[in-house]
Formats: C-alpha cells, structure tokens, sequence
C-alpha cells in the first residue's frame, strides 16, 4: 500500500500516541507497556491507523525505547485495521549526522527497532538557519531512502514555506513526492498557518499537514486552573504564564464543549481537524485515547469555528514556537 493511500484511509484524525515524543518516556517504566498497549488497541480498533514517533525518543538509557515499543505494540495488535497501521518516524538532523548516507543508515536502524520497514520517513527539524550544508546532505540521504525503498513516503518537519518549496523543488527534481509537513499547530499556536501561510502552499503542493501539539501541552484541555495545581519544571512555568492570558479563548472552549456535549480537548482537536490538519495528540492512558477519538465522528459548525478563531487572535500571549522553525 502506497503511503498516500495509506493516509487517505485515515479518519480526518491520526492519532500519534508518541506524538510529541518524549511523552512517552517522562516518568516510563517496564510496568507502563501493558498500558501503552491498551491504548494503541483502543486507536486502531477505532481507526486510528497513524502512529508518529522519532530516534531521538528516549535516547540515552533509554535508546530507541520510543521506536522499539511501537514496533512491539503493532506485532502485537491482531485486531480490525491492522492491514492499515502507518507508522512515521522523524530521524533527528544531530551534529554528527552530516552526510547522505548517515541518513540513510539511521532509516535502517530506526526500521530494525521497528521490525518493520517505516512508512513515512521525516526530518525531524531544517538545520538550514545554522548549518545550511548540512541540512543538503542530510535531504539527500531521505531521498535515498524512497529511491532506495526502503520506506513509502518521505515528510518534513518544522519547516516554513520558503524552506518547504526550496525541498519540493529538490526532491522533485529526483522524482521523490514529499507527502507530509508537520508543524505545532493549535488554537495557541497559529503562527504557521496564519503568518507562514503554509496551509495554502502545502495544498498547492499536494501536502498534508500534520499538527503536532494540537492540546498546546494541555493548555487547551480544560484541566488547569489559574490555581494550580501546576505540572512540574518550565512546564508548570508556561502554564503559570500562559493560564490568565487565555481566559477568553478557554471561556469559548468551554462554551462550546458544552452545548456540544463534548470536553474541551475534543473541541480544540476537532478544530485542527475543521482547519484541513491531521492533529496527532499524545495518549499514555485508555481514558486520554478514548477522550482524543471522541474527537471524530462530528464537525464544529462555521459559527463556532470562527469564534474560536477571533477568540485565539484575541489571546494576549501564545505558545513559544519551535526554535527550529523556519521562515
């Protein structure tokens, strides 16, 4: 099965319960793996078929952990969809990655934690704003990889619209198709679309957006209070910061989850998902899973989208973008 095909099977949602990486591994232990798989049988049986993940999850004591579960879990999995299960995997531009084949030796040790060949490979983040002749190299060694078949489709990300197009152009050169760019995108987090404009290029180049961090860190679920208590570390900091700035957007969450009868994450989900994105919440419990596929199945309305829209362009501070963006 081709990977766009692949995709197009997807609900307007994929669930990447490793999505935003080390998720997955803060605070792991051996006794989580029953759980974690509970949750990948929960989002396939729903058909919930994109799991999205990195090497650089859980490196360290941890090594691969990220990429070596989710491999796991899917062997593991014997129930409806499993024909479609799609995994992507981000391999990370490290300073001592810096040639094509480099890259293309990462591809094949990221399939061998796998047990499986990847479906859609990325680049984890453009070194283009510090090492430019590095970042060739490495796209070199991701094209490598499809003409070599050795994965089904090739994607990017944290990359902007000049950066984007300069790559399309690249691979198109060599006949390589580029079928996803992911980017943080949330009701707080707007900037690629709305400032970048990435959305139209993306569509114009036949591209599918990934959002990642679509709950913004959980701002966005209605779970915190002004009062706290507060996640631990620069976490629990921006949420302090952030919490008060978004009583307004927060407020128009909350309104429209109830008349809806659904939770507030499901309400900012389903708005990635009204924007033309396919938003990849993170999941380490069955409830979270089954609160983020409530997410599907309905469509807000045009009014309500556009209150959510005036009410995020009205927040007076924002999430913190990506410092490997790029323009």
């Amino acid at each position: 099965m081709q990977i766009s095909q692949a995709l197009s099977l997807l609900p307007a949602m994929g669930c990447g319960t490793w999505a935003w990486g080390n998720q997955l591994l803060w605070g792991y232990n051996e006794s989580m793996d029953d759980q974690l798989q509970a949750v990948f049988n929960l989002c396939v049986s729903n058909g919930v078929t994109l799991f999205d993940t990195g090497d650089s999850y859980g490196t360290g004591r941890l090594n691969g952990r990220s990429e070596l579960l989710l491999g796991r879990f899917a062997r593991e999995y014997q129930g409806i969809n499993k024909e479609h299960i799609c995994i992507a995997t981000k391999l990370a531009a490290y300073p001592w990655r810096w040639t094509r084949q480099s890259m293309v030796l990462a591809g094949k040790a990221s399939a061998q934690r796998l047990g499986r060949n990847v479906d859609l490979v990325q680049m984890h983040w453009s070194t283009a704003n510090y090492a430019p002749w590095q970042e060739e190299r490495l796209l070199d060694g991701l094209a490598d990889l499809y003409e070599q078949g050795l994965v089904k489709g090739v994607g990017l990300s944290n990359y902007g619209p000049k950066r984007l197009q300069h790559v399309h152009q690249k691979f198109a050169e060599r006949g390589v198709p580029i079928t996803t760019l992911q980017v943080q995108y949330s009701l707080l987090s707007t900037y690629p679309v709305t400032e970048l404009g990435l959305k139209e290029v993306c569509d114009r180049l036949g591209i599918k957006l990934i959002a990642y961090s679509p709950l913004a860190l959980g701002l966005l679920t209605g779970k915190y209070s002004e009062r706290g208590p507060f996640p631990q570390g620069i976490r629990g900091l921006l949420f302090r910061q952030l919490l008060p700035k978004i009583r307004p957007l927060s407020a128009c969450l909350q309104e429209i989850a109830q008349s809806r009868n659904k939770t507030m994450s499901q309400v900012a989900i389903n708005w990635c998902i009204c924007k033309g994105t396919i938003p990849i919440p993170g999941a380490k419990s069955v409830e979270q899973a089954q609160e983020n596929i409530g997410a599907l199945g309905w469509q807000l309305d045009s009014s309500e989208i556009t209150a959510l829209d005036q009410a995020a362009a009205s927040t007076d501070k924002k999430m913190v973008q990506n410092i490997f963006q790029t323009q």
